[in-house]
């Protein structure tokens, strides 16, 4: 009998962990993609064009909805925490409005600015392709130069500066707690939406890479 409790308490305690650990990486897709699409629209000037004067925008805390009446159940309190994280990112306004703000997003977009020019002419060619990641891999070398690389390489680190940058601002909005787990977690989901972003932006004849590792041409 002792056993059997001893197995029952250790079963609730597990339970309780993994209901704790999934409200610390709740991640609003929905509202990230629109952000990383206002973003680009914002942002995202073709070569030549001038960028906003570089003036922040105000940071808008979202509202956070009041839990009821809570039960004494240790397995519901995380329910009235995920609802309310839920409802701090019900549109990507917040989200674009928090990455906008951060002077190394604004950089960065500056200079994915200046390669749109080269870039798209080596996506066109097919000398490179959209990763799953949402980076640039250079996939035919025979049509890509020494240039091209490094090109890909500023553009990748630009990339990766707004996926790091939007991971932060997702914990920051929702109200979770910036663990090195929740950010990991975080960033890869980030990374993801980023790409599934990218992908539809995509002209006709791009070569993607699919999240299975697939690669094909829109």
């Amino acid at each position: 009998m002792k056993l059997l409790k001893w197995l029952l308490a250790m079963g609730c305690g597990a339970l309780v962990s993994c209901a704790i650990i999934t409200v610390n990486v709740y991640f609003p897709e929905k509202a990230v993609k629109e952000a990383y699409k206002s973003l680009d629209e914002m942002l995202l000037k073709k070569d030549g064009e001038l960028l906003p004067n570089g003036e922040k925008q105000p940071v808008v805390e979202p509202k956070l909805s009041q839990p009821g009446s809570q039960s004494s159940l240790p397995l519901v309190l995380p329910d009235f925490s995920f609802t309310s994280v839920a409802h701090a990112a019900e549109s990507g306004d917040d989200l674009a409005i928090e990455l906008g703000s951060m002077p190394e997003v604004a950089a960065a977009y500056a200079e994915m600015s200046q390669r749109q020019s080269a870039l798209g002419a080596l996506f066109n060619s097919g000398a490179v392709g959209l990763t799953s990641q949402g980076l640039v891999t250079v996939r035919d070398k025979t049509k890509a130069g020494a240039a091209d690389e490094a090109l890909v390489s500023a553009e990748n680190r630009s990339r990766k500066t707004v996926i790091s940058s939007m991971a932060k601002a997702i914990l920051k909005i929702t109200k979770q707690e910036a663990t090195k787990a929740a950010l990991d977690q975080t960033m890869g989901k980030a990374a993801a939406t980023y790409a599934e972003t990218k992908r539809e932006a995509a002209k006709p004849g791009w070569w993607m890479q699919l999240q299975n590792g697939k690669w094909v041409q829109k």
